[in-house]
């Protein structure tokens, strides 16, 4: 698909987002930002850094430049690692989000590899515009539209924002970890409540494996293990079965 059909085809699907939404546009940001925001944590700090710094590269494939949702997934599934960006109010909140089933194969929480391949059921890393609402499978969903080389296949792929069981606290809380989605970002009812309100209708959802940490630090997933071995003890069956095991959430 060449770049113009592209951007035909987002601005073409964010029309009916924006109807769906139905909010009036919001007036635009200045022209330039400040590198982070006045106050926060280190770790907000930072994710106000990579916001800005993947707005710019986006440039007018984004329509809405006052929220960006990060996604990052070189931490593990326990921890919240969604988060939500708000530039103009320069403030953080954060969210527990799934992976994909064919980026964790042995479903240990951590995600492995992405892929941008159909039927490969793995996360994609890159950065996506939020287009509209829809109802499918999970209720009220999101669509998504990748922007790069790397995800340019999630709207072939379905990959969308939704909620599921699986997401829920209580899982969490029972396995130690998140279920997985076939590669889309999956949250607990709550926490998809917030993330539809903010993040949809032409605003920037970017994910990799940056590995923040309290004090802003970005690891390599090799030093977040051994960093947090000792307090990830996953909750496991003693003798999982074959779908308890492959099945994306089963357990």
């Amino acid at each position: 698909m060449s770049d113009m059909n592209r951007r035909d085809l987002l601005k073409g699907s964010l029309a009916t987002g924006v109807a769906l939404v139905g909010s009036a546009a919001l007036p635009a940001l200045p022209a330039k930002l400040a590198a982070r925001p006045r106050a926060g944590t280190p770790l907000d700090r930072t994710l106000f850094e990579v916001a800005k710094r993947e707005l710019d590269k986006a440039g007018d494939a984004i329509w809405r430049r006052d929220i960006v949702g990060i996604c990052d997934y070189g931490v593990h599934s326990a921890q919240r690692r969604f988060y939500l960006v708000n530039l103009r109010l320069e403030e953080v909140q954060a969210f527990h989000v799934s992976h994909g089933s064919g980026s964790d194969r042995n479903h240990d929480g951590w995600l492995d590899s992405y892929s941008n391949e159909e039927g490969s059921h793995a996360s994609s890393r890159g950065a996506y515009v939020t287009w509209e609402w829809y109802q499918g499978r999970y209720g009220t969903s999101v669509r998504l539209g990748g922007l790069e080389p790397t995800n340019e296949a999630a709207l072939r792929r379905y990959i969308v924002m939704h909620r599921a069981a699986y997401a829920e606290p209580s899982h969490l809380q029972r396995w130690g970890k998140m279920g997985r989605s076939q590669g889309c970002f999956v949250f607990g009812t709550d926490d998809f409540r917030h993330v539809l309100l903010n993040l949809s209708g032409g605003r920037l959802l970017y994910t990799d494996s940056l590995g923040i940490q309290e004090d802003g630090a970005m690891l390599s997933r090799e030093q977040q293990l051994a960093l947090n071995k000792p307090n990830l003890q996953m909750l496991t069956p003693d003798n999982p079965s074959a779908m308890q095991r492959y099945v994306p959430g089963a357990f």
